[in-house]
């Protein structure tokens, strides 16, 4: 039999093993889809929708200072007013508590007193929302404070933003890459597990003894998981953009660049696993751990950023994190193929492939020859 020929009968044979394998396709394919639905529904559109809060005001001894200060805060298009006249402390406190409200604004109880109050409810102490609400009123202050001495504002500040490509983007473009990257790296780490099963029944150390060239078998099994993942691409790609709005702006070379890496990079991930699992509930466990620790440690939902300093160089480490900047750079970013970045991003993929294929094939063929003797 000529080489063709093998390739195709071994291609089909890992087709159908994998067709079989009902948690690959879980993890490889409906598990990225539920969860993108998930955060999408949540996120989707959020970036651009402008701040706004519903707040209650408390002015129970009403004064020339509160009158001022209601009549500014009633201006102020992004705070939503519960009622259009101030309410008791109490009233606003129950509000809170039953978060009716965002918060509730105390005004000063006479004109001599120089004090707000901002009630917020303590679960959103730390939230956005509070935040926001504190310096919206800590600006408020300040500018009543230069009012009365007199002062007019010398410096102000104009918000810009900017964007490392030319196109406008927001959180779902970012979501569907980093959901893109992750369902890839799963159906490579997780689709390995047939082989698991065919080294325990013998069968691997069979085909050892025929004419077949384990070449051919390592090519044709990575090819047809490359098919895999062209799905997963294109599933994904279309759920987002059709049903959420997602924008992409790809160059092409550097997309294929950065998949095929990837692909055979998470494949070869999954063939390590499988070097030294002797069950499918081990090999499992192991990718369930790896996959876990990357999927919440690499920005796939959100920016490494906006993680703790003492997390992000862990971070770093991960191929996962990399993988997906690099479908980032080159499916929503247009990033071309002379980027130092993305060919630094290339370069982590490429080390943790072939370490990791060099260590699964070593021992495979330690195990073999153990069992050999």
């Amino acid at each position: 039999m000529n080489n063709f020929n093998q390739f195709k009968k071994m291609f089909g044979a890992h087709l159908k093993l994998t067709l079989r394998e009902k948690q690959a396709w879980f993890w490889g394919i409906f598990f990225p889809v539920i969860l993108m639905v998930i955060f999408m529904v949540i996120f989707s559109g959020s970036s651009d929708d402008e701040f706004q809060s519903k707040i209650a005001i408390v002015a129970e001894s009403p004064n020339p200072t509160s009158e001022m200060l209601v009549t500014q805060i009633t201006q102020l298009p992004i705070l939503e007013v519960k009622t259009d006249e101030p309410v008791s402390r109490d009233t606003a406190e129950q509000w809170v508590k039953d978060k009716e409200v965002d918060a509730a604004i105390v005004l000063p109880a006479s004109a001599d007193d120089t004090s707000f109050v901002l009630l917020v409810n303590k679960e959103d102490e730390r939230g956005a929302t509070t935040q926001a609400l504190s310096a919206i009123l800590d600006k408020m202050v300040q500018q009543a404070n230069l009012s009365i001495v007199g002062a007019a504002p010398t410096f102000d500040i104009q918000f810009e933003s900017l964007t490392s490509g030319t196109n406008e983007l927001n959180y779902t473009d970012f979501l569907l890459t980093g959901m893109i990257a992750l369902s890839i790296a799963q159906g490579g780490m997780f689709g390995m597990v047939d082989l698991v099963e065919m080294r325990r029944k013998g069968l691997i150390k069979r085909l050892r003894m025929t004419p077949a060239k384990m070449g051919i078998f390592g090519l044709s099994d990575m090819v047809m998981r490359l098919l895999f993942s062209i799905i997963q691409i294109l599933l994904l790609s279309l759920i987002g953009v059709f049903f959420f709005g997602a924008n992409l702006f790809i160059n092409f070379p550097s997309l294929i660049i950065v998949f095929l890496i990837g692909a055979l990079s998470f494949n070869a991930l999954g063939y390590l696993f499988s070097s030294f699992s002797t069950t499918q509930n081990a090999y499992m466990g192991v990718a369930n751990i790896v996959s876990f620790v990357m999927m919440f440690l690499s920005g796939v939902f959100f920016p490494i950023e906006t993680m703790p300093d003492w997390i992000q160089p862990i971070s770093n480490l991960l191929p996962l994190t990399y993988f997906a900047e690099g479908l980032r750079d080159s499916m929503v970013y247009e990033t071309g193929l002379f980027s130092s970045t993305l060919w630094f991003g290339i370069g982590v993929l490429v080390i943790w492939g072939v370490l990791s294929f060099m260590v699964g094939s070593w021992l495979y063929k330690r195990k073999f020859i153990v069992a050999a003797r």
